[in-house]
């Protein structure tokens, strides 16, 4: 065998797969909408909620395949470089073109293009930038994500455009709000190449250890997530893009009792953990 082949572990690669297969299903079920009534697009709804689906399956994906990769210590180039391939298929192409299909084509003079266009280079040039820092000697080693993540990026434009469908579908007349998008999609493409800090809960694994208060929250999160899907996620999404802006005028103090229920350092845990045994044991 070649020293220098790339080294493919399969179980974190295969959820890369997935990732990669929701965003290509996306794709084609927005193409799919797009031509079941073109100047309509409520006619097309189902199709455009059944890739909003596909891209929160994507996202589910995606953090399965990193948690995986470092549960194991199967982290590897090979897997990096795949991962964000398949990220600018499931959380580039695919929200650019559902924002595009909905909102953009209805822009003058070819101004829908632009617009999606710059989100998708954006979110690209924000996933190469981000695997050139965690090859680089010189990392800071910080778990925060430089500038927002472009798979927020992706739900936060997939959850809004569904809480628009749902305002549409109840024939509540959105109007010029329609228009919310594409500004929305302008400020995303900033934001995933600005200078942002976000937190990365990437501590937070099977192995975490936390309190009931905190797995309770999550859990009430998930089933709120859930049985309000129309709603919650748009705000749950908007919430952390908003939480990256005035996270450097929030206090030490309130920064860690707002992001360590969600981010268990796994390693001070189990210290502290192996310390009280010791001790028991000594008494």
């Amino acid at each position: 065998m070649n020293s220098n082949e790339p080294k493919i572990y399969v179980l974190p690669n295969l959820m890369t797969a997935g990732n990669l297969f929701c965003g290509f299903m996306a794709v084609l079920t927005i193409f799919e909408g797009m031509m079941t009534e073109p100047d309509n697009f409520l006619g097309g709804s189902e199709s455009y909620k059944h890739a909003i689906l596909l891209i929160f399956g994507a996202c589910l994906f995606d953090l399965l395949d990193g948690r995986l990769a470092r549960l194991g210590g199967q982290e590897s180039p090979f897997g990096q470089q795949f991962d964000s391939i398949a990220d600018v298929v499931s959380f580039g192409v695919a929200p650019a073109l559902l924002v595009f299909n909905i909102v953009l084509i209805d822009l003058p003079a070819q101004a829908g293009w632009i617009v999606a266009f710059l989100y998708l280079l954006c979110g690209a040039m924000r996933l190469a930038r981000f695997n050139c820092m965690i090859n680089s000697p010189s990392d800071d080693g910080s778990k925060d994500f430089l500038g927002l993540p472009i798979p927020m990026a992706a739900a936060t434009t997939a959850s809004l455009t569904i809480f628009m469908i749902w305002i549409e579908e109840a024939e509540r007349e959105l109007g010029a709000g329609r228009f919310v998008l594409p500004i929305l999609l302008v400020l995303l493409s900033l934001m995933m190449m600005s200078s942002l800090r976000y937190p990365s809960f990437k501590n937070l694994g099977w192995k975490s250890r936390g309190s009931w208060l905190g797995l309770v929250g999550m859990i009430v999160i998930l089933v709120v997530m859930v049985k309000y899907y129309e709603v919650a996620p748009a705000v749950a999404c908007v919430s952390y893009v908003l939480y990256g802006l005035v996270r450097p005028w929030i206090s030490a103090r309130w920064r860690r009792g707002i992001e360590e229920p969600f981010d268990v350092d796994v390693e001070n845990v189990e210290t502290a953990a192996d310390s009280d045994t010791d001790t028991e044991s000594k008494n």
